[in-house]
């Protein structure tokens, strides 16, 4: 019980300075640092450019509002966090396999690394949510017959959910604290607020199984749905986390560190002299 008292919010979040040598936010078991960070770069890049040329689009064909309203839909704003993961995380990576140190981490406050790693957790959680509320509940077909539309709708509820597996079976992490749960949830009825918030002030539901109806008639059915997106979100976080797990457990600790990092130098060094100091004598 007293061990339980005593373990602090960064322990629980796992990012005690203990475990900060692992680099487990900036290395793969597969990729090189360097060609990780590429990977990690290359994405993020596509990410921004598909969002500034969609917007580039909508500005030149009549649709400049839709700008604005993207901002109230939980596909975007679940996009835009992607982008920025990944931008960060080939940031955080690259300075990694430069110098063989967590540059960044090293100085910024504690606190940005727990929300990294928390970050981390809905990168690796939202996108399946994005994804199957879109092709299970809001697309009802035929496929669009304007190309633009169909590469917007592969981008942000298809290809999301790829990157999504690839910040899951690529990195080093370990499964997510379980803390991390209650912040997802968190998140989740701080947009149920956006999306009322922007039909009050805007006049449109951002999703139409939010619409409760003029007399509220419809009420039940849209906790209904609420309730299952919070189930699906529950089942993604569990999968997450397995997946993260049976990862590591196969991989048994595999870390392509760079090679300038003096904490690899260190532990290849403890290896040595414990070999030494195990082998018989003549």
């Amino acid at each position: 019980m007293n061990k339980v008292k005593n373990l602090s919010l960064y322990h629980l979040l796992h990012v005690d300075p203990s475990l900060d040598h692992d680099h487990v936010y900036e290395t793969s078991w597969l990729l090189p640092p360097l060609a990780y960070a590429i990977l990690r770069g290359t994405i993020s890049l596509y990410i921004f450019t598909s969002i500034f040329f969609i917007w580039g689009w909508y500005g030149t064909h009549g649709d400049r509002d839709e700008i604005g309203q993207s901002f109230s839909y939980f596909t975007w704003l679940t996009y835009w966090g992607l982008g920025f993961y990944m931008l960060f995380a080939s940031i955080h990576t690259a300075c990694y396999a430069l110098t063989g140190r967590s540059v960044l981490f090293d100085r910024w406050p504690r606190a940005l690394r727990a929300l990294h790693g928390l970050f981390y957790t809905t990168i690796t959680t939202y996108p399946f949510l994005v994804t199957i509320v879109f092709w299970g509940i809001l697309y009802s077909g035929p496929w669009y017959t304007v190309t633009l539309t169909g590469w917007q709708n592969i981008s942000q509820h298809g290809l999301n959910s790829f990157y999504a597996l690839l910040e899951i079976t690529l990195p080093t992490t370990n499964p997510h604290p379980l803390l991390s749960l209650a912040v997802l949830i968190f998140i989740l009825l701080l947009y149920v607020s956006l999306a009322y918030l922007t039909y009050h002030t805007e006049g449109f539901y951002t999703y139409s199984f939010l619409d409760i109806g003029p007399h509220g008639e419809h009420s039940a059915k849209v906790a209904g749905y609420c309730f299952a997106i919070l189930a699906i979100i529950l089942v993604f976080f569990i999968f997450s986390w397995c997946a993260i797990w049976v990862r590591r457990r196969l991989t048994h600790g595999k870390v392509k560190r760079s090679a300038y990092d003096t904490g690899r130098a260190a532990a290849a060094a403890d290896v040595e002299v414990v070999e030494v100091a195990d082998a018989p004598a003549f």
